[in-house]
């Protein structure tokens, strides 16, 4: 029996995340996480997604996406996952040795309210909470790339997402 469709409206915020299978590290140096980053943008590059905010950890990572057409967000999460999950195999050398991650990403749609900031909020602080930084702002991708990470994503200048939500 074939997987049911996700609802993927395009126009609506939504949180995005996914874990490594048996909560095994992904991102274990600082070119792990920067070449998640590089698979990030190639995929901004590729599809045109609006990324708000994201945050990368251990184990699994974060993503506020904001697709402009239905379905969109299927296809850049599809290339973005894929994409990792091939290089990730490459650089490791253990091509052919099973999923990284638990499952296919999970998404939820995120209300244009108060609802954004909280969730927001917790993408961005997710690294903090955990630990793994003195400070919310050193979490790298935080805040649309503006964190040690330095990147920054086309089509999302701080403050100019967040207006567009709820301005």
């Amino acid at each position: 029996m074939p997987r049911r469709l996700r609802c993927a409206d395009g126009g609506y915020v939504y949180h995005v995340l996914n874990r490594a299978v048996g909560r095994a590290t992904l991102f274990d140096k600082p070119a792990d996480y920067a070449a998640f980053e590089k698979i990030l943008a190639q995929a901004q590059e590729r599809f045109g997604m609006r990324l708000l905010a994201h945050v990368v950890m251990p184990n699994h990572w974060h993503l506020l996406v904001w697709p402009a057409k239905d379905r969109e967000l299927v296809a850049y999460m599809q290339w973005l996952t894929v994409t990792h999950v091939r290089r990730w195999h490459a650089h490791h050398q253990t091509v052919g040795t099973g999923p990284i991650y638990q499952g296919r990403f999970k998404s939820f749609p995120i209300q244009q309210d108060d609802h954004y900031l909280t969730v927001n909020r917790y993408v961005e602080r997710n690294a903090f909470r955990a630990g793994l930084v003195r400070r919310a702002e050193e979490s790298a991708g935080a805040a649309c790339g503006i964190g040690s990470s330095k990147r920054r994503f086309p089509g999302c200048a701080p403050g100019r997402c967040l207006c567009r939500m709820i301005g």
